[in-house]
């Protein structure tokens, strides 16, 4: 089996005690769910495969290693927070001039994400104003900019109306199909019965248990 994403000796260690560690971890492209309690390492470990925070170890995405090639590795990810947070005084449109540039995402893509995630004109208005449920489709938009081959979203589904969930699930059915692989975690069960899971992986305590 070919995989898209591997870590080996993989180690993220807190101040506070805190570690998490995965020896080995080997995944096919395809959609993948991370299970686990708050405090078992979920967000942790997104952040390290997203980029964001340093850990030991190696992360390779098609071959790419995070470590030797950053902003290669970089490119090739998108990454939306479960609790996302914004300058207050900029817009959406802001964040996505950066960001779209960064990611070199044509603008048709910017309009479409725009109608498929229901965000419309209100993206020229100041974060400050957003509701918790604008703040998340408003993350979800700029993980998906450029050509990622690996969207990572932590609990993408939580304060989006049943009519947003359903269009973010369509979402990903329909990148999946042209060969964008996710990781998912997500406390909602409802929207990911519609998601064709490959691997369901669980963290206890910063430990892989399980991986089914």
């Amino acid at each position: 089996m070919k995989y898209f994403l591997s870590l080996s000796d993989f180690r993220k260690q807190y101040p506070l005690g805190f570690s998490l560690e995965i020896k080995d971890l080997n995944l096919p492209s395809g959609i993948h769910l991370i299970l686990g309690e708050n405090g078992s390492g979920k967000s942790t470990l997104l952040r390290a495969l997203a980029g964001i925070h340093s850990a030991e170890g190696e992360i390779l995405l098609e071959g790419i290693s995070l470590s030797s090639d950053p902003l290669a590795y970089r490119m090739l990810v998108g990454f939306a927070e479960a609790e996302p947070l914004f300058p207050s005084f900029l817009s959406l449109d802001d964040l996505i001039q950066v960001v779209a540039s960064s990611k070199k995402a044509p603008i048709n893509q910017i309009e479409e994400l725009k109608v498929i995630l229901g965000i419309g004109d209100y993206s020229s208005n100041p974060i400050g104003s957003y509701s918790s449920g604008m703040l998340k489709k408003s993350a979800l938009l700029l993980a998906f900019l450029g050509t990622p081959k690996l969207v990572i979203l932590d609990e993408p589904f939580t304060t989006l109306d049943r009519e947003s969930q359903e269009r973010l699930t369509q979402l990903i059915l329909d990148l999946s199909e042209t060969g964008i692989s996710f990781l998912l975690t997500s406390h909602q069960s409802e929207p990911l019965n519609h998601l064709p899971i490959r691997i369901r992986l669980r963290l206890i305590d910063g430990t892989l248990i399980s991986h089914e």
